[in-house]
């Protein structure tokens, strides 16, 4: 009998570690259940999502059953979304209309999110507001009545702004929506999209998403597959981690599309300044935009990097020859490796001073306990950079030898 309640009991183990690493499922929670109660009255069908707490991302959408590549993951109504329209047709409408200088688009939509977290059990959007994350403001000079009874000030705050701007900065997504002229000429591109929002990203997916004319609903198609019971993942696109952790607060482990930038000032220590066509090459360079967006990444240094050492390694009796080396000919085996040397060292020195920065960063965390939340997305950030860096001096290494 003891033997039997073992294996009882590992295989519950094992059960509850598999549900732990799938994901929790959360749609029992109160905030959820009114969520969905709340979508559903506004014609959103129950689909095979559940919120679900996950090991790696946290709090996202799990699938109850699988889902094969061309398969609609949601579809969410017009009559869901917030978008400027639904400012415009609130109390806050009129004011907003009659403001000058007209308000962004973004700026509108920061306003109407503050109005109706203030308004709290009164807000028609307050199971979506609920469910928003509390951590993430500029004043709104609205005139107090008929709208609030305290002094606005005090409502529209640094920290409301900042709270209502990360909201849309972060979640939402990308829907045109025809000029208004009570608005100011910046694009007006935002939908808050309730319980989508919810996806989390992964760079390794690929998903199809647009308004659909027809429906009238948000959807989202995948073009992955995904098991019963895992975590749903759609991409926010082709951003490497610097921009994730600067729009959305997170960093991608192993994110294909990352890279580590090189400086002009990087770039130009490991040159001459006896060099007399140095200045020309730099002006070239600058000239055909060649001193920016140089980078290294899982293939190695780029082609840009790699173009702009080469163009700056030219010897003065192939200097003639800089506007061959901009298409990308070879001018000499010289050249060459000269090029690919350099890449090396300017390689080997940002790995070093990444390794420093990260032992900065481990100092500080142990110091600096209130910030220690940031720092570690800034860890992962510089962690990921070294494995970069360190993939590429290991590319780079290969083809020094394969030069020599």
């Amino acid at each position: 009998m003891r033997k039997s309640r073992g294996r009882t009991g590992r295989k519950r183990r094992r059960k509850h570690l598999k549900s732990f690493m799938d994901g929790v499922n959360c749609s029992h929670k109160l905030e959820y259940i009114k969520l969905k109660k709340w979508l559903k009255e506004r014609g959103f069908e129950d689909s095979n999502l559940r919120p679900a707490e996950f090991w790696e991302t946290g709090r996202g959408l799990m699938t109850t059953k699988a889902l094969q590549a061309g398969d609609l993951i949601i579809s969410l109504p017009e009559k869901c979304l917030l978008t400027t329209g639904t400012v415009l047709s609130s109390c806050l409408g009129g004011h907003i209309e009659k403001w000058k200088p007209p308000v962004s688009p973004l700026l509108a939509l920061c306003t109407f999110l503050i109005a109706e977290k203030h308004a709290g059990e009164k807000s028609p959007w307050k199971p979506y507001l609920d469910v928003l994350p509390k951590a993430y403001t500029c004043p709104a000079c609205l005139e107090p009545d008929p709208l609030f009874a305290e002094n606005t000030g005090t409502i529209f705050n640094f920290s409301a702004l900042e709270w209502a701007w990360c909201t849309v900065n972060t979640r939402t997504i990308y829907m045109k929506h025809p000029h208004r002229e009570c608005l100011s000429l910046e694009p007006d591109v935002y939908a808050l999209a309730p319980y989508l929002d919810l996806l989390n990203h992964s760079p390794n997916v690929q998903v199809k998403a647009g308004f659909n004319e027809q429906t009238r609903s948000y959807e989202i198609w995948t073009d992955s597959q995904c098991k019963k019971h895992q975590e749903v993942l759609i991409c926010y696109g082709p951003h490497d981690n610097q921009r994730l952790l600067l729009e959305y607060g997170f960093v991608a482990m192993d994110n294909p599309h990352s890279t580590v930038y090189v400086s002009a000032d990087t770039l130009l220590k490991y040159f001459s300044p006896l060099d007399k066509q140095r200045k020309a090459k730099v002006s070239i360079l600058k000239d055909h935009d060649f001193l920016e967006n140089l980078t290294f990444g899982w293939e190695g240094p780029s082609w840009r990097l790699l173009t702009a050492l080469k163009v700056l390694s030219l010897a003065a009796d192939e200097f003639a020859c800089w506007r061959r080396v901009l298409l990308g000919d070879v001018t000499s085996a010289r050249n060459e490796q000269q090029a690919l040397g350099t890449a090396a060292k300017i390689c080997q020195f940002l790995i070093e001073e990444t390794q420093h920065v990260l032992l900065q960063i481990s100092q500080l965390k142990r110091d600096k306990e209130n910030l220690k939340t940031h720092l570690a997305l800034v860890e992962m950030l510089r962690s990921e950079d070294l494995k970069i860096l360190q993939k590429s001096a290991e590319i780079l290494c290969n083809l020094n030898l394969g030069t020599t």
